[in-house]
């Protein structure tokens, strides 16, 4: 495999390995450019949605959709870990046996989920604390992006299998043409039929005038495209995933190893947008201008993070095929070069965040009181860039080697313990505003940071990965 030795090239050195970086890079950048393609796409619907209480509308399910997307990427992390220590370690007959049971899994969990998504979209909004002016357009868009969730399953599940191989373009390319499709669709979708001057002549532009229900078909749309396209990629695979048919029976021992590390890991999703939601509630409550000044915030912010997911998924494979080969100190020294590198990049994006606040905000909305909440939460929570940066790359290594378990305690006790705690604390309690939501939200960032990276330095992370087989 050429990943595999082009990992057993690297020579042994200290623990920050210059030579990774060519290794990593090839693994990180597709991510990073799929990561910022949807992170365009966020802003593109942010800027078509347009209105306060459409925007409002979007952002109170907000964390109700990650957390169900969260399951599908938990389940993902599962079959990811086994296929890419599997591949490591040479053994792709177990590696397709693994992949068969993730299509499994993928159609189950997919219709399951899609089916609980649009039983909750009725009750969800006013369970939030949601304005009766926004819970009709909340109801609509989340039932609305529910219905394919089988594609979605398929988008997430499937990916993850190709990616467990090293193959970050197709699903980075299959993103990118979902985003497209989401776009041109937005346009038509959500505005009506309109007259728009184009190098001096009036163009009349079709549209179905759908709103905030435009903007959601056209996101199921997309799920529904990407689903088949992703599928199609996975069946023609020759990198050992493509599913064989005498694979697709339960096989209950590569179940239990898949699920004793995607489970603690769907744990820790469920606790972290659990805790979003119920934090999404209390900032709902003061109000629809500091929830419109909240989402568009989070959507602003998402921009300065693109570089650590994809580093995040470059840590996934490389640690797993790492830990597959046997070899400690590559470990070592990969998961050291890859922390230092996030840290270091999500700082940069973290300054340009202090910088251009308001430009950010602006780009979303042109409500004065808007733009000025947003504005100083967003200069409040670029200090915490490089701490989210030390746990994405941490969590990306622990994911690969199957160290599940430690995390969740530590987002469970972090979140709750701090940001919900806290935030309960100063909203109904001392009648604070939304700058002091973010600084809660910033407190449990840095305490998440500090208790990874306590992980990490203690090793156990590591203990007995060298003692099985892949």
């Amino acid at each position: 495999m050429k990943m595999g030795a082009n990992i057993a090239s690297l020579n042994k050195r200290g623990k920050f390995d210059k030579s990774l970086i060519a290794v990593i890079m090839p693994l990180a950048w597709p991510t990073i450019l799929e990561q910022a393609l949807q992170t365009i796409v966020q802003f593109i619907d942010s800027a078509m949605v347009g209105r306060i209480n459409a925007s409002a509308a979007v952002g109170l399910t907000q964390t109700v959709t990650r957390l169900l997307s969260g399951l599908f990427f938990a389940a993902g992390v599962g079959f990811l870990a086994v296929i890419s220590r599997a591949i490591g370690a040479d053994d792709r007959d177990y590696a397709q046996r693994t992949a068969g049971q993730a299509v499994v899994v993928a159609v189950i969990m997919g219709l399951v989920i899609g089916a609980a998504g649009m039983a909750l979209s009725f009750v969800l909004p006013t369970w939030l604390g949601g304005a009766e002016e926004i819970r009709r357009d909340a109801t609509i868009y989340f039932f609305i992006i529910n219905v394919p969730m089988v594609f979605r399953s398929a988008i997430i599940l499937f990916g993850a299998l190709l990616r467990a191989t090293g193959d970050m373009r197709h699903p980075m390319l299959v993103n990118a043409m979902m985003n497209a499709i989401n776009v041109v669709l937005n346009f038509f979708l959500i505005y009506s039929t309109r007259l728009v001057s184009l190098f001096g002549f009036d163009v009349t532009i079709p549209g179905a005038g759908m709103g905030v229900a435009g903007a959601a078909t056209a996101t199921a749309i997309s799920y529904v495209i990407g689903g088949i396209a992703m599928t199609g990629l996975l069946i023609k695979s020759d990198r050992g995933v493509a599913p064989k048919k005498k694979y697709l029976k339960p096989d209950k021992a590569i179940l239990k190893r898949c699920f004793s590390i995607a489970l603690p890991n769907a744990a820790e999703r469920t606790v972290v947008c659990l805790g979003s939601t119920v934090f999404t509630a209390l900032v709902a409550s003061l109000g629809t201008i500091s929830l419109a000044a909240h989402s568009i915030a989070i959507t602003a912010e998402s921009a300065f993070y693109v570089p650590g997911y994809g580093f995040q998924a470059a840590a996934t494979t490389l640690s797993g095929l790492t830990a597959g080969e046997g070899d400690e100190d590559k470990l070592d020294r990969m998961s050291e070069t890859l922390m230092r590198i996030t840290v270091f990049c999500m700082f940069i994006t973290g300054l340009l965040l202090f910088i251009f606040p308001q430009a950010m905000m602006s780009l979303f909305t042109r409500d004065p009181q808007v733009i000025a909440q947003g504005t100083v939460v967003l200069r409040i929570v670029s200090v915490s860039e490089p701490f989210f940066a030390l746990t994405l790359s941490l969590e990306g290594v622990f994911n690969g080697v199957g160290d599940t378990k430690m995390p969740f305690i530590i987002s469970l006790c972090s979140m709750w313990g701090v940001r919900i705690l806290f935030t309960f604390l100063c909203v109904k309690v001392f009648g604070m505003g939304l700058a002091s939501v973010w600084m809660c939200m910033i407190a449990d960032v840095i305490t998440r940071a500090l208790c990874m990276f306590a992980r990490y330095r203690s090793g156990l992370w590591k203990k007995g990965l060298f003692t099985k087989n892949h």
